[in-house]
């Protein structure tokens, strides 16, 4: 009579176990992924940046000086785990219509800009070109139009001539 209770025991056990397991084969509701933020496709001319000391861009010395400022429509390949695409772009720092250099931008809406950098952003319109704790990066900020666009500039050693 004991053998008979352990076999229902191990069969109810089992028969409720299964219900528990058959519960979870359906998946779970995964969250909507949020739109991705309306950014100019094309190229996108930023305006004038002075960087006060040389830097490097794309592994070359990019010198100090006057520069105009042009986000491509190039998307910045292979791409990060975690970002989005059209927010990952080339940037190029042009002189008298020469490419002198091109970096990465990385494009951050209005609205997320917060969650992105702890400090007061330019004006729109304007830019500033801040050097980083640590001292090995400067960061190239521009505040146009909506969006932000984010620079980053290993400081490297510049050759001297």
């Amino acid at each position: 009579m004991r053998n008979q209770w352990v076999v229902v025991g191990i069969l109810a056990g089992t028969l409720f176990a299964g219900d528990a397991l058959a519960q979870h084969k359906t998946p779970n509701m995964q969250p909507t992924t949020a739109p991705v933020p309306s950014v100019p496709m094309g190229e996108v001319a930023l305006g004038s940046v002075r960087i006060g000391r040389g830097g490097m861009a794309d592994g070359k010395a990019l010198a100090a000086g006057t520069y105009q400022v042009r986000v491509t429509a190039q998307e910045a390949k292979p791409e990060a785990i975690g970002t989005t695409e059209p927010l990952e772009r080339w940037v190029e720092f042009m002189q008298r219509g020469e490419v002198k250099g091109r970096e990465v931008v990385s494009i951050v809406p209005n609205a997320e800009v917060k969650q992105v950098v702890k400090d007061p952003p330019p004006r729109n319109g304007s830019y500033k070109v801040q050097h980083l704790v640590g001292g090995d990066y400067m960061r190239v900020w521009v505040n146009k139009d909506g969006n932000h666009y984010l620079i980053y500039l290993p400081k490297g050693m510049m050759a001297t001539r």
